[in-house]
């Protein structure tokens, strides 16, 4: 079980990567291990697979139905939070390395979807930057100019442009970047995981991994059914790692990202992708079709299990687009994700802190189909050679001393979760919630997350994430328990859905109190 149980489903969710995985029985070996089977999982395994390793991928659901499954699929090498903040938080040459490797990235599922004819409706397009609805001229200029001198520094090609063919914009500056790219993801991993599997690696669904840990000169993999793969090395690739407890998850921070398809005239707007410098900023994309195109939107972040008003932020989603795209029709589909936004804008790719055998792929800060595709260029560098070009973008272990007021106010939510330990819970009483309600109830000193099911069962478990021990909010919108502090949720029966916790919460040791 994970994220592909939640309740909301994206446009991509109807196509089956690999609908009849097994789950993992007994004791296997291998050269690497690979836990998750996202973009990032699959990518190091068909990279290994290509060089000879005998690979095995491990999922606790569906291949390829967590985070992947719930993106829009921008193939956008531009840094996500701007070239100008990269350069401020990395400087000039480690911007410039990453750059390199974002575009390389696209380069290689480029290169995959021509060698192996691909049909996953991947196409190289611009992509455009522009001020927020509203900003005055003037301050519109200087944050374009900004971001225009950072890309020309960064070595990223950039042109200026005023104008959009987005309604009510006028003649505000514009940034246009050639070279971006999208494509139907799943249709992509679909045809990544028969080459898997074509190159003798093995892929196996449903089985939940407990414990990632080191065995003489080895490394073990065990699920939750005690079935254990041996292997030389482990990639743990599951959007946040579930082997490493602090040192990486205090310099990242998860968000909830929200996203909609509308229908949408073929031809009423060019094919490319758009994107806005509001805060949190919005992101515009096609889909392509025969009659009618799909326009995906997306935005309207927050910080993970700090709100639970989903419905309104769908709504000023659809407001704010329709007014700059009048054409738009109906909607047909809206969807949640979370990203793991990095304090350095950067990702957490390589050898796990103080760990030979044992890497990871995490903090996809918004782009995690570049970063999940040059996870399998990275690591398999690092695994065949030892070495890699990117290796000190991406250091796991790294220390972003320029981004510390960050570290230390993304690492305000925990101290936060804790301190409303002593506060009044939501909920009064279970009696008072309806079907697809859920929130937290105060229990003498324990808090407890009470709610009902679209069928109405009451669950009652603790409301402490079995991770770190921070507690969860509900989430009516996908009806599954965020946890703020490190991104782990939870299902409605308590199941974890989403790492990094591992163990399901715990039950609640009351009753529903009977009606009057």
């Amino acid at each position: 079980m994970n994220v592909s149980g939640e309740r909301t489903r994206s446009l991509w969710m109807q196509t089956k990567v690999f609908g009849d995985a097994p789950a993992l029985e007994g004791q296997l070996t291998c050269d690497t291990v690979i836990v998750g089977s996202g973009i990032a999982g699959l990518s190091a395994a068909y990279e290994l697979a290509a060089v000879g390793q005998k690979v095995i991928v491990v999922d606790r659901g569906p291949i390829a139905g967590g985070m992947t499954s719930r993106t829009t699929a921008h193939l956008a090498p531009i840094c996500d939070d701007g070239i100008s903040g990269l350069i401020d938080r990395r400087g000039v040459e480690m911007a410039r390395l990453f750059q390199q490797s974002q575009a390389a990235a696209v380069d290689r599922i480029e290169a995959l979807v021509r060698q192996h004819d691909i049909a996953c409706d991947f196409r190289r397009l611009d992509g455009h930057l522009f001020p927020a609805v509203g900003t005055p001229l003037d301050e519109a200029r200087k944050q374009i100019d900004r971001e225009f001198e950072a890309a020309r520094q960064a070595g990223v090609v950039v042109e200026r442009g005023d104008r959009l063919p987005l309604t009510g914009l006028g003649a505000a500056p514009v940034l246009r970047y050639p070279g971006q790219a999208t494509f139907h993801p799943l249709k992509y991993l679909a045809a990544v995981a028969e080459m898997v599997l074509n190159k003798s690696g093995r892929l196996f669904a449903d089985s939940p991994v407990m414990k990632v840990e080191h065995v003489g000169r080895a490394v073990r993999v065990t699920t939750e059914s005690g079935a254990n793969v041996t292997a030389d090395r482990a990639i743990v690739a599951t959007n946040v790692p579930i082997n490493n407890r602090v040192e990486i998850h205090s310099k990242m921070a998860p968000y909830r990202t929200y996203a909609m398809a509308f229908s949408l005239p073929s031809g009423s707007l060019p094919d490319a992708l758009y994107w806005d410098m509001a805060d949190p900023y919005h992101y515009v994309r096609l889909e392509l079709g025969h009659d009618n195109d799909r326009l995906i939107v997306g935005g309207a972040d927050h910080k993970s299990g700090e709100a639970n008003d989903g419905e309104r932020r769908f709504a000023a989603l659809e407001g704010w687009i329709r007014e700059l795209v009048p054409a738009l029709g109906q909607e047909t589909h809206r969807w949640s994700g979370q990203v793991m936004n990095t304090i350095d804008y950067c990702g957490f790719i390589g050898r796990n802190p103080n760990d030979e055998r044992i890497f990871i792929a995490t903090g996809d800060s918004g782009q995690g189909m570049t970063h999940g595709a040059l996870a399998g260029l990275l690591l398999k560098d690092l695994i065949v050679s030892g070495k890699s070009p990117w290796e000190e973008v991406y250091e796991p272990s790294r220390k972003p001393l320029r981004a510390a007021a960050t570290y230390v106010s993304e690492n305000v939510t925990a101290l936060k979760n804790f301190a409303e330990y002593v506060l009044p819970g939501e909920v009064s009483s279970v009696d008072r919630l309806g079907p697809g309600e859920g929130g937290l109830m105060t229990d003498g000193l324990h808090k407890l997350a009470v709610c009902r099911d679209l069928e109405g069962k009451l669950h009652q478990h603790s409301a402490v994430c079995t991770h770190l021990g921070c507690h969860v909010n509900w989430n009516a919108t996908e009806q599954c328990w965020d946890c703020p502090c490190h991104g782990s949720q939870f299902a409605p029966d308590g199941a974890v859905l989403n790492g990094p916790a591992l163990s399901p919460l715990a039950e609640a040791k009351v009753r529903e109190k009977r009606r009057a």
